[in-house]
């Protein structure tokens, strides 16, 4: 599996592609960074970061999206920065068909370090050490993208299989009861049939 993380962001939004499946260590394929600057309107912000990522999905053609999902910060400014940049990620990914994983902070630190409280030079170190990186990553934004995408292969890959395993569980169920209505109504008509003999 090809992941494509997103560490949403007005000035500075990480991007990270691995690839690989769960249980296994991932390889890195790209990582790099969507910058904007701060005196530029938001809106063209916006559409540079759309663009950004437009032609991350075309160059490197990941079968999922992964985007940090955005928590309340005390800074109201940064968090509807983030949660902007956070949608258009989201309406990008939706618009080439790609599935869309919304991780927490702490369960992509989880994933990664083995802690939800891990500090940005846990992640980094740890995200260095998981793709067997001769550099760290940086800045924190890129090292985040890339945690955000190895989260997903590893816990987004088995929410994918226990979701269709649920799918098809319902799918055999809904036919268990159509063949059970089917049956009754044999049985049904039969009766009816056999007394209209007698």
């Amino acid at each position: 599996m090809r992941v494509l993380g997103v560490d949403p962001g007005l000035t500075r939004c990480g991007l990270g592609v691995v690839e690989g499946t769960p249980g296994r260590p991932p390889r890195l394929i790209a990582v790099g960074l969507i910058k904007t600057p701060a005196d530029l309107d938001v809106a063209k912000r916006l559409v540079r970061i759309e663009a950004g990522i437009d032609e991350w999905i075309t160059e490197h053609q990941p079968d999922a999206v992964a985007v940090e999902r955005v928590f309340a910060q005390h800074n109201v400014r940064t968090v509807m920065g983030t949660a902007q940049a956070s949608g258009v990620a989201m309406v990008v990914a939706a618009r080439r068909g790609l599935p869309v994983a919304l991780h927490t902070p702490s369960e992509v630190k989880a994933a990664v370090t083995g802690s939800g409280r891990a500090g940005k030079e846990q992640v980094t170190t740890m995200v260095t050490r998981i793709l067997k990186l001769d550099v760290r990553p940086t800045p924190a934004d890129a090292a985040d993208a890339l945690a955000l995408a190895i989260c997903h292969v590893w816990r987004g890959g088995v929410t994918s299989r226990l979701q269709e395993a649920a799918g098809s569980r319902a799918e055999l169920e809904a036919k268990a009861q159509a063949q059970s209505r089917l049956q009754v109504a044999r049985l049904r008509a039969a009766v009816a049939a056999q007394s209209g003999q007698r």
